[in-house]
């Protein structure tokens, strides 16, 4: 049996040791820079393993690090392991025991299977060239992330490449989905507030109707895309929070929107920002109000560089892992994902497996039902496993 058919096997027999893993953090969720138990959890995996585990970050990120003794590059392997302030709705024996709290993005999914994988590799490592570094990254899902901190602190020192994955929903089990480039979105988020004059409904002429002024802002921004954009760039931007509450008959004082900006381009990103601060400043000017913008400039558009990524999509087909019945480039994906942190500094590719529940019916990302075919957990190992030996090999 050669390395590749072992850990394959090995894999395969510990898949319900994923399962198991998985389940247990599904059960025991925690929010993004909350994660002390989950950390502890991973901690405790490793003690008895032959690897070197330190922290990393501002957070509760772990560097697990394994060393076949032999010269070579370094590989590195992420997986994040938060949650999301979400009620979970399904009802499942290992169902969300933390109220308000739900793994609904399949964080827990990464974990397991990337926890599983490490032990493999350790046991096979001798056999290797080079090193590996697993990074179990905290608050994925929270600006600023727990990516960033990581690399400021090390997390990338001596890595040559970086291989990220994520389950999705949306793709049929047996799937694997890539694009090269730029494939997800750049995020920023901002907060504005409107201060005018409160007063009574009966006499507006002697207030300054904050509530009017947001509701311009709120319009004039839809033409930040349709009219400020080349129609050949991707950009969205969102309004998710109009907070006006008041009485019937007051006029409000003040307003407190916040929104969501996504693009595909640095350049986009920096248009829309000046854009959007330019609106403001008009608001302020035509309904004599006065305006608070806070304006943040997160997660960078994820960039899968293109000779890492050919790669890695070349071993995988050659591969013929028989779970998987497609490898296909799905295109550039909507979401934002502080992979592109790491990214950033190193040659990287981020890919997507299908966890699709075997009923086609939708369980969407961040949603109160979200479910995953455990089926992927084996799929992501096998996929993950086979790039790491064939580039510790090459």
């Amino acid at each position: 049996m050669d390395l590749e058919q072992e850990l394959m096997q090995r894999l395969e027999n510990d898949e319900a040791e994923m399962i198991k893993i998985r389940r247990h953090l599904h059960e025991h969720p925690e929010l993004s820079f909350q994660e002390k138990e989950t950390a502890k959890y991973i901690k405790d995996y490793y003690k008895n393993l032959d690897c070197t585990v330190s922290d990393c970050g501002d957070g509760y990120g772990i560097l697990v690090d394994i060393d076949s003794g032999q010269p070579g590059p370094k590989l590195a392997l992420r997986a994040d392991f938060d949650a999301l302030a979400i009620q979970e709705d399904n009802d499942l024996p290992f169902k969300s025991q933390n109220p308000g709290v739900m793994h609904a993005c399949g964080h827990d999914g990464h974990t397991a299977y990337t926890m599983v994988l490490a032990k493999n590799l350790i046991a096979l490592r001798s056999q290797l060239k080079g090193s590996i570094r697993i990074i179990h990254q905290p608050a994925e899902e929270v600006s600023p992330g727990g990516a960033k901190s990581m690399v400021a602190d090390g997390a990338l020192d001596g890595v040559n490449h970086v291989v990220g994955i994520h389950v999705m929903s949306s793709m049929p089990t047996g799937a694997i989905g890539y694009h090269y480039g730029e494939s997800q979105t750049g995020r920023s988020d901002f907060t504005v507030k409107f201060i005018g004059k409160g007063g009574h409904a009966s006499m507006p002429h002697l207030s300054n109707d904050a509530i009017v002024a947001g509701s311009y802002f709120v319009t004039t921004l839809q033409t930040v895309v349709s009219r400020r954009l080349d129609p050949f760039d991707t950009g969205s931007v969102t309004i998710g929070s109009f907070d006006g509450a008041g009485s019937f008959n007051a006029i409000k004082e003040s307003v407190t929107l916040k929104g969501d900006v996504r693009v595909m381009k640095e350049s986009t990103r920096k248009k829309i920002r000046e854009q959007i601060k330019q609106i403001v400043h008009g608001i302020e000017v035509t309904f004599g109000v006065t305006a608070k913008l806070d304006y943040d400039d997160n997660y960078p558009v994820l960039y899968n560089d293109p000779d890492f990524s050919q790669y890695v999509v070349k071993v995988l087909k050659d591969a013929k892992i028989p779970e998987v019945n497609q490898v296909t480039d799905f295109g550039p994906q909507d979401p934002s994902e502080d992979f592109a942190y790491f990214a950033q500094k190193k040659p990287s590719i981020f890919f997507y497996v299908g966890c699709m529940t075997d009923d086609g019916a939708n369980h969407p990302h961040h949603s109160p039902d979200f479910m995953m075919n455990e089926k992927c957990l084996l799929i992501a190992a096998k996929a993950a496993g086979t790039v790491t030996l064939d580039y510790l090999l090459k």
